[in-house]
C-alpha cells in the first residue's frame, strides 16, 4: 500500500468558515486522521499551505495547529510545485482574480461560492479551467449533510410517489451588533462589498433543489432588508444595503413547486435551522441538518378542522424519525474527500464551476425578480 501526500494551497482561512469548516474540521481532521483511503487500497494525506493577508493571524493559526508553511503572498504559494490543489475561501470580491492565477499556475480548483461577484465571470473561470484540463469542484456541502443524505435515500426509494412541493425554512436572528455581537461579518450586510442573503443562500438552494428535486425553471422572489442598521465589528454603526431576507418560489422539473424563505431577521421556531418539508402522493418527510422523519401515505391521519375547539393531537408525534442506520461525517470534510479523491483519480468532480455558475444564476435571477416584480424564466448556462 503506497502512501503520497497531497500539499493544498488554502487561500483565506483566517476567516470564519475558512478556519473553522475547512482548515480545522477539514484538511486538519483528514491529516490528523491518517488520511483519506483510496479505493485501491493506497492512502494520501494532506498538508495545508495557508494563505491570508495577515502574517501575524496566520502565524499564530500555524502554531497552534502545527502547519509549517504559510505566506501572505499568493504568488509564492502559487510557485510552489509540490502543492497540487488551491482552494479559495476569501471574499466574493477577490475569488476570481486569485482562481484565474491559481489556474495559470495549474493547480486543481476547490472553492467557496459564490464563484465569482457575476455569471459572466464565472463562465471565465469555468472556460478558464477546462481550457487549462484542471479538475475543479464548488462547495456544495449540505448534499452531505445526514439530514440530506437520509431525504435523498427517500426520494432514491419511491418513497414519495409523485413529490408534489418542498417548503424550505432557513435562518435565525443575527444581532444587530449594538446590545450583542453580531454572529456574521458586517460585509455580508453591505452590497457593495459583495454581501446580501441572496448571494450568499440561492446557490446552495440550487445544488439542493437541481440534485434532489430537479432543476429550477423559473422563479419569483421578493427580497427585504428588514434591519436597515447594523453595528460592525469595531462598534461602528452603520447601514445595511443589502438583503437580509427573501421569500421565493421555485418552479422545478415536473411541475414540483418550492417554496423557500431565507432570512437574517427571524426568531427560530423549529427543530434545525434550515428544514425542508417535501411532500408527495405517497408520503411526506421534514429533513433538516441531522434528522429526517417521515409520515407514510397508509399512515397519514385526518385532521378535523374546527376553529370553536381547542387542537389536542399532538401532529409532531405522528412522524417517524429515520435512524441514523448509517456513519456520517462533518458534510464539508466528506467533500473534500471526495474532490480530493477525484484528483488522485483523475476524473471530474460531479460539483464542479459550471454547477457554481447556476448557482449564481438563481441569485441573479431572484435579485432581478424583486427588483422587476415579477416571475423571472432561467436559461440553464450548460459547459
Amino acid at each position: 500500500m503506497a502512501q503520497r501526500t497531497v500539499r493544498v494551497i488554502m487561500n483565506g482561512v483566517t476567516g470564519r468558515m475558512g478556519y473553522r469548516q475547512h482548515l480545522v474540521r477539514s484538511i486538519l481532521a483528514i491529516r490528523d486522521d491518517g488520511g483519506i483511503v483510496l479505493p485501491d487500497g493506497d492512502r494520501i494525506t494532506v498538508e495545508p499551505i495557508m494563505v491570508g493577508r495577515s502574517a501575524d493571524k496566520l502565524a499564530a493559526l500555524a502554531a497552534e495547529h502545527g502547519v509549517a508553511d504559510y505566506t501572505t503572498s499568493l504568488d509564492e504559494a502559487l510557485s510552489d510545485g509540490s502543492a497540487s490543489i488551491y482552494f479559495d475561501a476569501q471574499v466574493t470580491s477577490e475569488r476570481k482574480k486569485s482562481i484565474l492565477k491559481a489556474i495559470g499556475a495549474g493547480k486543481h480548483i476547490y472553492t467557496e461560492k459564490p464563484i465569482a461577484e457575476s455569471v459572466s465571470e464565472g463562465i471565465e473561470l469555468v472556460t478558464a479551467a477546462r481550457e487549462a484540463g484542471v479538475i475543479n469542484g464548488v462547495v456544495h456541502d449540505k448534499l452531505y449533510l445526514p439530514g440530506l443524505v437520509k431525504l435523498k435515500r427517500l426520494i432514491d426509494s419511491g418513497f414519495f410517489g409523485r413529490i408534489l412541493s418542498v417548503r424550505g425554512e432557513f435562518g435565525y436572528w443575527v444581532f444587530e451588533g449594538d446590545l450583542l455581537p453580531a454572529q456574521r461579518p458586517s460585509w455580508n450586510y453591505r452590497a457593495e462589498d459583495g454581501g446580501g442573503i441572496v448571494l450568499d443562500m440561492f446557490p446552495h438552494w440550487n445544488y439542493v433543489l437541481e440534485n434532489l428535486f430537479g432543476r429550477v425553471r423559473a422563479v419569483t422572489a421578493k427580497t427585504v432588508t428588514h434591519i436597515p442598521e447594523r453595528w460592525d465589528e469595531q462598534g461602528r454603526r452603520y447601514t445595511a444595503t443589502a438583503d437580509d431576507a427573501a421569500y421565493a418560489i421555485f418552479e422545478l422539473d415536473a411541475n414540483v413547486i418550492a417554496q423557500v424563505n431565507s432570512s437574517w431577521a427571524v426568531r427560530v421556531d423549529r427543530g434545525e435551522l434550515v428544514e425542508f418539508q417535501v411532500d408527495g402522493t405517497d408520503g411526506s418527510a421534514v429533513a433538516g441538518l441531522f434528522g429526517c422523519r417521515i409520515q407514510p401515505r397508509v399512515e397519514t391521519p385526518m385532521p378535523v378542522w374546527n376553529p370553536d375547539l381547542p387542537t389536542t393531537e399532538d401532529f409532531r408525534s405522528q412522524w417517524h424519525q429515520i435512524p441514523d442506520n448509517a456513519e456520517f461525517t462533518n458534510g464539508f470534510r466528506a467533500q473534500w474527500e471526495q474532490f480530493l479523491s477525484d484528483v488522485e483519480a483523475g476524473q471530474a468532480h460531479p460539483y464542479d464551476l459550471a454547477a457554481g455558475v447556476r448557482g449564481l444564476q438563481l441569485a441573479i435571477a431572484g435579485l432581478e425578480s424583486s427588483a422587476q416584480g415579477r416571475r423571472i424564466a432561467i436559461d440553464w448556462f450548460e459547459s
